[in-house]
């Protein structure tokens, strides 16, 4: 590993991430959270929470302890770092002579660097039995996962207030009236949010990001659809399709549909022919009608993997 830091050492990156060739399953968002957590920490190593009860044993193999399984993590790859602090480490534990390290966070700990944890992902697995190989090629083709459909709705409504524009699709709309919302009020990601939980069965979009919470002020709602459509891959699920129609007078959806379209198709990493867009007026009836507000509804289509009962 060493020698692979000091080969990069004329190019001085600001950051590098390690990865195990035995784990080929780790995800983009996997990487995105590596480089984040190593851009926040120095040094941060993802790992999933352990499920079995864990035994430290004796020489006899009689149980020494059980350590509490809330505290314990089983540590994965890709594990990420500052480049300069990770090759200090590696150059000082050449010169004490100490190759004994099971992986770089181990390393960075003797260093005396504060290593962290982020979520990792229990489909990132590492290529160790026979078995394990025979999972792989089986997943390669499609053949190791059963997968159950699942739908979910959304629906948002905000009202109309002092403005110039409004937040639709991720797309700043020209109008001459804003929306009244703890965030940006763009009630076509906020209905789609609504139905990719839906969808997981994981609440609304206040159970996670609730009003009351500060920091949700103006937030962009792009976080929200992002941080949805990642519980689902998290859950090793996909997203197939999202829809959304939206409901107002006015602003019309016609010049800004396909650019919209694409932006959300950016946030929630589809393709773009996996996004419908469509917009319809109450025939001035009700509150949209009267244009006193702005609403959507959408559907998220999704896949999980069967569990057993």
């Amino acid at each position: 590993m060493r020698n692979g830091l000091e080969a990069l050492a004329n190019l001085n990156p600001e950051l590098v991430l390690v990865h195990d060739a035995a784990r080929p399953f780790a995800s983009p968002g996997l990487i995105d959270r590596a480089i984040e957590a190593a851009r926040r920490w120095n040094a941060a190593v993802p790992g999933t929470a352990v499920t079995d009860t864990i035994k430290v044993i004796g020489g006899q193999s009689e149980v020494l302890t059980t350590p509490d399984r809330s505290t314990l993590r089983a540590v994965q790859t890709p594990q990420s770092f500052n480049f300069l602090l990770l090759l200090d480490a590696h150059r000082r534990a050449a010169a004490s002579n100490l190759h004994s390290f099971t992986d770089d966070g181990a390393l960075a700990e003797w260093a005396g660097l504060p290593v962290h944890i982020f979520e990792g992902e229990p489909g990132n697995i590492k290529l160790t039995h026979p078995a394990d190989f025979q999972e792989a090629e089986r997943r390669l083709k499609g053949e190791s996962m059963t997968y159950v459909t699942r739908f979910g709705t959304g629906f948002d409504v905000h009202a109309f207030g002092e403005g110039d524009h409004v937040w639709l699709g991720g797309i700043k709309v020209p109008h001459d009236r804003g929306v009244i919302a703890h965030s940006d009020g763009d009630v076509i990601l906020h209905a789609l949010t609504d139905a990719v939980l839906g969808a997981l069965a994981e609440g609304d979009i206040g159970t996670h990001f609730p009003p009351s919470d500060p920091q949700w002020r103006s937030a962009s709602s792009d976080r929200f659809l992002a941080y949805a459509v990642e519980l689902v891959r998290k859950r090793g699920g996909i997203v197939d399709h999202l829809d959304t129609t939206l409901l107002c007078e006015k602003p019309r959806l016609g010049p800004h549909q396909e650019a919209m379209r694409q932006r959300i198709a950016e946030i929630a990493e589809l393709r773009l022919d996996q996004v419908s867009l469509k917009a319809t007026t109450t025939e001035k009836l009700g509150f949209t009608g009267r244009s006193e507000g702005i609403a959507a509804q959408a559907a998220a289509t999704i896949r999980l993997p069967e569990v057993s009962a």
